[in-house]
């Protein structure tokens, strides 16, 4: 009986048509939706997109560095990503002295590529539909084991459809990754935080990286006997831009969405998750941004730590006013009181929508407290290097790890560390903690703790004045154990265990409420047939295509689809680091000296900088190539409008937009900016 409703499900799910461009579709179903994209343009094949029996596009796409999307650009594994997706490599290899935040790096050689230690890129070997298997009684530990053979391959078993559905991958993770080149911060971060999530954008959002291998063209750890990568395939470039209505695709790793949850997740979201994760990360957004506007080894220090609490800080309050805007709690409901009226005479459904209410009413105060736990204390990052320490020294203890283990640790944790900073925030967060936990999930020993101090700051201020874990004196896993700071980690013990049962992507993905959505999705698909189904993103590789296009902002301001270079000098400003762009950029702006590069746009000649598009993107998809209909690369994806950013659980077509790099931009400032011309010679650019 199992079987055979797994296998229904399976089968509707793969046979109902879906009605609508939005999406983000398998590679492996892409044949379902080419009709529909040859209509928009497209001029490719299913197998030219996603194919094992042959190189296709996919084997040009990779996840960069396990949060991001690549691609290569060459046959000598030459890869484009995001620049703000390479900005923690960037910063790794940054000091005062060699600053490349600030000033870019560009290597002249291939002999002058930085490794980056730690980074990695991993490629779809191949993608499978194993529910059958499944449903036929195959393990999933038995199919994994089966297809992890391989010099760096490791497989996975995802659920689609909460758990309707359940999909193979197969991956080749590679080790040795090195910097080719980054534009400075104020053209890769053009605009910062203010720009952030924006529209016009004049963001030149991109970065060099190169994929290194051995002798056998195989994964290996970082040495000089490792030769350039040499992958199945590789993008071709074109110069010859975009216009509006043009056919785009966007190829890559989107993480997130909640396309169909009910209305009490998007409840939860936008009345009681964002508003309270808004307001701590801006007090510690605050408090950074002091620190680093006083001294520029602090800027550097903090730039990857600011640029991460800002964008999800940015995002949740777009997210907040686009779900407000569209109405989306009422809407839900509507459709819910819609699908109950059609549920109402059917036993195995009539009651769902009470059993998820239920089970939402029932997980909030936890999934809450998790969020409220790792934004307040969780986000003091004494508390986290002290939750390092505890655990290496009681490894230590326990024979799993020797002293240098020990002292590494600590170096690493403390290199882009500042006391001063942290202390302030610790006063902060701890504090909001407080106040807003509600008091049976505050320990009673930290209540006594405060209590005897007299305060939250008197409590912190010794706990900081004690602890001996944020200096360099050398101590042994004795020392560690018994520090002030561990103790404080020790008292959230039960906060933080708590915390760990609830930690699921979403609130909707807490066992306790997603089992409802199996059949939830199943009843869906038997009413609403209509509706165009598409499994969330969950950072596995995915397909979204929609067309080069502006939109109405307001009432009577019409956003048009490009940006240029007049943007970019219209903003500059030397007094601001953020828009202080590179003299050399003015310098070329004075004397028109574009090259190639030069188009005219409203009978002016310029350069094209970014471009938006209506691809249903999520966070994971920043790097994510941007192809013309003919597969070529023609941008780089690093951002939505502000508007759109809802789209991870409403997608409204006539506002949400995809922004990206324009790729005659980014070979522009290789250009004229970085002189890196010898990768214009690997690189196939028409």
């Amino acid at each position: 009986m199992i079987k055979r409703l797994l296998l229904g499900v399976v089968a509707c799910f793969t046979l109902c048509t879906a009605v609508a461009d939005e999406g983000m579709w398998l590679p492996s179903l892409i044949k379902q939706r080419i009709k529909n994209m040859r209509s928009m343009g497209f001029r490719l094949n299913a197998s030219d997109i996603y194919s094992t029996e042959k190189a296709s596009l996919k084997d040009a796409v990779m996840q960069f560095g396990g949060g991001c999307t690549g691609e290569f650009v060459s046959d000598k594994g030459l890869l484009l990503t995001n620049h703000h997706c390479g900005y923690g490599s960037i910063q790794k290899l940054s000091s005062v002295e060699h600053d490349y935040l600030t000033y870019g790096y560009w290597a002249k050689s291939m002999d002058e590529e930085l490794p980056v230690p730690g980074l990695t890129i991993t490629l779809l070997v191949k993608m499978e539909d194993v529910t059958e298997r499944i449903a036929a009684g195959e393990s999933e530990e038995d199919i994994i084991a089966a297809e992890s053979n391989g010099a760096g391959y490791r497989a996975e078993i995802e659920p689609m459809y909460y758990g309707n559905q359940h999909y193979l991958f197969v991956y080749q993770t590679f080790r040795d990754v090195r910097l080719v080149g980054a534009p400075p911060s104020s053209i890769g971060k053009f605009g910062g935080d203010t720009d952030n999530w924006m529209w016009p954008r004049h963001t030149g959002d991109f970065s060099v990286f190169r994929v290194y291998a051995n002798a056998d063209n195989e994964p290996a750890d970082y040495s000089p006997q490792n030769v350039p990568y040499r992958p199945k395939r590789h993008f071709k470039i074109s110069t010859k831009g975009v216009n509006e209505g043009d056919f785009t695709m966007i190829y890559g790793f989107p993480g997130n969405t909640q396309e169909y949850v009910i209305s009490d997740a998007v409840d939860y979201v936008a009345n009681v998750s964002n508003p309270a994760k808004i307001a701590l990360r801006t007090q510690r957004l605050e408090i950074i941004s002091a620190a680093q506007a006083k001294d520029a080894a602090v800027r550097i220090a903090y730039a990857a730590k600011h640029a991460s609490i800002a964008n999800a800080w940015k995002k949740w309050q777009g997210e907040s006013l686009g779900l407000g805007r569209l109405r989306t709690i009422e809407k839900k409901q509507q459709y819910e009181r819609e699908f109950a009226a059609w549920a109402a005479d059917k036993p195995q459904y009539a009651t769902l929508l009470d059993s998820m209410h239920a089970a939402y009413k029932k997980v909030v105060p936890s999934y809450f407290a998790r969020e409220l736990f790792y934004e307040s204390v969780g986000a003091i990052e004494a508390y986290t290097i002290a939750v390092r320490l505890n655990n290496i020294a009681n490894s230590f203890i326990n024979g799993g790890a020797d002293s240098d283990d020990i002292a590494a640790l600590r170096q690493s944790l403390l290199k882009n560390y500042n006391r001063e900073i942290d202390h302030e925030i610790a006063i902060t967060l701890l504090g909001e903690f407080m106040e807003r936990m509600e008091n049976s999930r505050i320990p009673q020993p930290l209540l006594r703790a405060v209590d005897s101090c007299g305060s939250v700051k008197e409590y912190v201020d010794r706990i900081f004045a004690s602890t001996r874990l944020l200096g360099d004196t050398p101590l042994t896993a004795e020392e560690i154990l018994a520090d002030e700071l561990v103790g404080f980690v020790r008292l959230f013990a039960p906060v933080a265990a708590d915390a760990r049962n609830y930690a699921y992507r979403n609130i909707s993905n807490v066992p306790e409420i997603e089992k409802w959505y199996r059949t939830y999705m199943k009843a869906l698909r038997e009413w609403d047939s209509e509706r165009a189904f598409y499994p969330d993103a969950n950072f596995t590789l995915r397909v979204a295509y929609g067309n080069v296009t502006g939109y109405e902002n307001a009432d009577g301001e019409y956003h048009t689809h490009l940006t240029t270079l007049d943007g970019i000098i219209a903003k500059d400003n030397p007094e601001i680091y953020d828009y202080d762009i590179p003299q050399t950029l003015r310098d070329i702006y004075a004397a028109k000296d574009y090259g190639r590069w030069a188009v005219e746009v409203n009978g002016r000649r310029t350069v094209p900088v970014c471009f938006q598009a209506s691809n249903h993107t999520s966070g994971g998809n920043s790097g994510s190539p941007v192809l013309n209909a003919k597969g070529e690369l023609v941008g780089i994806n690093f951002d939505r409008t502000w508007r759109s950013t809802m789209s991870d659980i409403e997608f409204d077509p006539t506002i949400c937009r995809n922004i990206s790099v324009d790729i005659r931009y980014v070979l522009f400032v290789m250009d004229k900016i970085g002189g890196a011309h010898y990768l214009f010679d690997e690189m196939e650019i028409k």
